[in-house]
């Protein structure tokens, strides 16, 4: 375990987030001085309650930031080396780096089969390649080659989500940034659309930035975590550890020296101090 820390931490970066800070409507800062790392190869969780800023830091890194009046105001965004704060959306799928929103958002009115190919509209190789990769979707999600023709909009939320990550998997990219992907789903399919997210980092060296609510969760399949609150980093380390760490067992996995905690009440906690200061 020693030794895949110490690869992981030597691993080649292939996005740097740093010291960024975005604001909204040119006056509310939201993210200040973010800074992180993801390895090429690696499963990273971006992690912290709601509102922390974990989707603002997401759609920093894909530029969907404009669309709701929002700017990287300071630091810089790498991928593969190089700085993509001015690219396009659609220029950083093309390098590879694609985001799947939180809700899933598909296409309700086209089917399944629709919505994955949506996905591939970047690609410039051929319709065999797109075809050969369509078919890989299907062999990660089998549940979706059964309900390929049928509406996107009336399928499952998990088969929705599974879709929302398929189609992403069409743009053949090398990181998929994976926006709480255990929202609103039952545990059982929680687990199950972890274990393709894994498989697939596994086999085709797909890259995960993830962030999520089920911290738990997440840090069983990530190898680094960072957690955010209040649009800062406060504690970032190797994700057996923190599932570990006395300070998240007791604001984030419930289950702190006095029992089950509510993170509404973390500002009364004496270990807070210990992290901010």
């Amino acid at each position: 375990m020693a030794d895949a820390a110490i690869a992981t931490d030597q691993a080649e970066a292939l996005l740097e987030v740093n010291n960024i800070e975005v604001i909204y409507n040119h006056v509310i800062l939201v993210l200040k001085g973010v800074s992180l790392t993801v390895p090429r190869g690696g499963i990273v969780a971006l992690l912290g309650a709601n509102g922390a800023g974990k989707t603002t830091t997401l759609k920093a890194i894909s530029n969907l930031l404009n669309a709701e009046r929002g700017e990287v105001t300071k630091g810089n965004i790498r991928f593969e080396g190089e700085r993509v704060e001015s690219l396009s959306p659609n220029e950083l799928v093309r390098r590879g780096c694609i985001q799947v929103m939180e809700g899933r958002h598909c296409f309700g009115h086209l089917t399944v089969e629709e919505n994955l190919l949506t996905g591939a509209f970047t690609r410039r190789d051929g319709g065999a390649a797109v075809k050969a990769d369509l078919e890989l979707v299907y062999s990660y999600f089998p549940r979706l080659k059964e309900r390929r023709n049928s509406q996107a909009g009336y399928t499952s939320g998990g088969e929705q989500q599974m879709t929302a990550i398929g189609r992403a998997l069409m743009s053949n990219p090398k990181m998929i940034l994976l926006d709480e992907p255990s929202m609103g789903l039952a545990p059982q399919l929680v687990e199950e659309i972890f274990e393709i997210v894994k498989q697939l980092n596994e086999d085709q060296g797909v890259s995960i930035l993830l962030a999520e609510q089920n911290t738990n969760i997440a840090l069983r399949y990530a190898q680094h975590g960072y957690i955010l609150e209040s649009g800062r980093v406060v504690l970032d380390g190797e994700g057996k550890a923190l599932r570990q760490n006395e300070d998240v067992k007791e604001f984030y996995l419930g289950v702190g020296g006095e029992g089950r905690r509510s993170f509404r009440n973390v500002k009364h906690y004496k270990r807070r101090k210990r992290w901010l200061s």
